[in-house]
Formats: structure tokens, sequence, C-alpha cells
């Protein structure tokens, strides 16, 4: 585990206050950050321990700032019930998968599937949404299959999975970015408290460190929270926002993972 020097101590709470804003922000902008944050500016040194602790604090930020987004009615809930229920089972499965796969390779893979859902994010959507969106038999069966594989790859890469979350939540409902981003928290503290649980079995959570991430991601996630209240009516900007930041962390933790 890491030892947690004034430098470490800084670095961890700085990086929760980026995590927590940008999680508040974006959905699942947050816990794409949160591991790379760990491994190359608070130092943890284990690929999976990393993934574990980040897994842990992204979960309890989630939850804070979803309380944010549902006093402001942006969440969606019977949609993000059902799609967090059915994702529940696929993130314990891929979470299991992922710690026997080699750490460097499996955040090489993070970045390739990173840098894919970003380019697919970067189109003009056909519409804005519906805000009105209201859940029925046949949206469910479209919610239901989609959360189970998202649940899947948000265990495997060990990341809350709301850049997955958020376009299957716009495709299966056709509901708007806004509300797509906030109902996605729902789903990112599940599969994030699924994920650290099944990594602290194993002995693979910094748990103080998870603690200065926490502290820090409340006051970013009240930040976060209130820059999506602003973007609501610039859906496309903050998609494309979102879109750029995952694009970035995925060259940036591919390159990393590949000089070793």
């Amino acid at each position: 585990m890491l030892s947690l020097d004034v430098p470490a101590i800084v670095a961890a709470i700085a990086s929760g206050v980026l995590v927590g804003a940008l999680l508040g922000l974006f959905g699942g902008g947050g816990s794409v950050l949160a591991t790379p944050l760990l491994l190359y500016v608070v130092g943890v040194r284990d690929p999976h321990v990393a993934i574990g602790t980040s897994a842990a604090a992204v979960a309890v930020n989630a939850a804070m700032n979803l309380a944010g987004h549902a006093r402001g009615g942006r969440v969606k809930w019977p949609c993000a019930i059902v799609f967090a229920s059915a994702g529940l089972a696929g993130s314990f499965l891929g979470s299991s998968l992922a710690k026997a796969v080699d750490g460097q390779k499996l955040l090489l893979a993070f970045a390739f599937a990173m840098a894919a859902i970003a380019l697919s994010m970067l189109r003009r959507p056909r519409s804005e949404g519906d805000p009105e969106v209201h859940i029925t038999g046949a949206m469910t069966m479209k919610l239901a299959p989609i959360g189970v594989l998202t649940g899947l790859a948000a265990g495997f890469f060990g990341i809350g999975g709301g850049f997955l979350i958020v376009p299957g939540l716009m495709a299966a409902t056709g509901m708007t970015l806004a509300n797509a981003t906030a109902s996605s928290l729902v789903s990112v503290a599940l599969f994030g408290a699924a994920t650290s649980l099944n990594y602290a079995s194993s002995g693979q959570v910094d748990w103080p460190v998870a603690g200065l991430f926490i502290a820090g991601g409340v006051a970013g996630g009240a930040l976060g929270v209130r820059g999506a209240g602003l973007l609501a009516s610039q859906a496309l900007l903050a998609r494309r926002l979102f879109a750029g930041l995952v694009l970035l962390v995925a060259a940036y933790v591919a390159w990393r993972s590949i000089t070793g």
C-alpha cells in the first residue's frame, strides 16, 4: 500500500476534487480519470490496487453527486434502476475476470475501449432527446441487456462505467444527455461498489487513499453538479467535452501502459 507522506496526501485530495467535479459534470468523466490519477499523480504502483481503490472512491462520490442531481429533478429513476439492477451481476463477473489479467495489459485494453466510445460520442446525435421520457415494457427489454453488458465492461475495466452508461441510456430510452448524465450515477455508484468489494476481498483496495479521494470529491462534486445544471441547455457541447476528455485520457493511459 502507498506510504502517505504530505505530497501524496495533497495529490490524493486534489485528485479527488477533480474526479468529483468531473463525475458531477459528465457522469462518467470522473471515474475514467480516477485510476490514471492514482497511478500517475498519487503514486499507487499496482494497477489492480489503483483500480480497486478508484472504484471505492468513485462509488461514494457518485452517490453524493446523485443526491444533487436528484434534487434538480434530472434523474429518470425507473430507467436508471432497471439499467443498474441488470448490470450489477455483470460488474461482479467483469471485475473477477480482470483480477486475473496482467495490470498493464488491462490498462491498454481500457484505453482502446475509451477511445472507441469517445469517437462514437463525437458524432452529432440525431435528436436532442426527450426530457419527458417514461419507461415502457419495450424500453425495459432494451435497458436490461445493455445494462448487463455495460456492468460487465465497467467491472472488467475497474471504473464506474459512465462513459458507457450515458450513451447506453440515451440509445435505449431516447432521454436527453442531461438526464442520462444524472441517471448514470445510479449505475456508477452500484457498479463501483460491486467492483471495489470484489477487489477488497483480495486485499487490493488502499482504504486510506480512498478516504482522501472521497474527501476531495465532496467539494468537487458540489461544483460539478452546479456546472451540470448550467450545461443542460448545451447538450451537444457537453457531449463533445465529455468525448474529448475520454480521448485525452485514453491516449495517455495507452502511452503509459506501452512504455511501462
